[in-house]
């Protein structure tokens, strides 16, 4: 069971640094250090892993059966699934000055979301290596 949590802790750094960089190249953008094009290509270039891990997380906690972890990370995979049915999940270069702010929004709630996951699967791994040296 340590290991579930182990790979889930991994997962959920990797995501965060993921939108974490999303936020920084929005950043840029707004402060004009970089053009549009730029910002827009390196969002883009990250946005199919991020869903891939965020569906590859999903999976590994119903797999193991951590249903209170898997229900809480339903919402922000819906969220993404929308996202790409509606064919919003990518960044375009002609309107990101005009979505700028809600680009912004939108990536900081899934960075709220990915820490409160954090400090759960830690709080879990810390639990479960506890309850294996017992």
């Amino acid at each position: 069971m340590v290991f579930v949590w182990l790979t889930a802790f991994f997962v959920l750094v990797v995501l965060i640094v993921l939108v974490i960089h999303q936020l920084m190249s929005l950043a840029d953008l707004e402060f004009d250090y970089i053009n549009p094009y730029d910002s827009a290509s390196r969002i883009n270039n990250v946005i199919y892993p991020e869903f891939a891990l965020q569906g590859l997380l999903c999976l590994l906690f119903l797999l193991s059966g951590n249903w209170l972890m898997f229900l809480l990370c339903i919402p922000y995979l819906y969220y993404n699934v929308t996202l790409y049915q509606r064919k919003q999940h990518l960044i375009d270069v002609t309107e990101i000055f005009n979505q700028l702010s809600r680009e912004k929004t939108r990536r900081i709630f899934k960075l709220v979301n990915l820490i409160i996951l954090l400090f759960l699967s830690l709080f879990w791994m810390i639990w479960s290596i506890l309850e294996d040296d017992e």
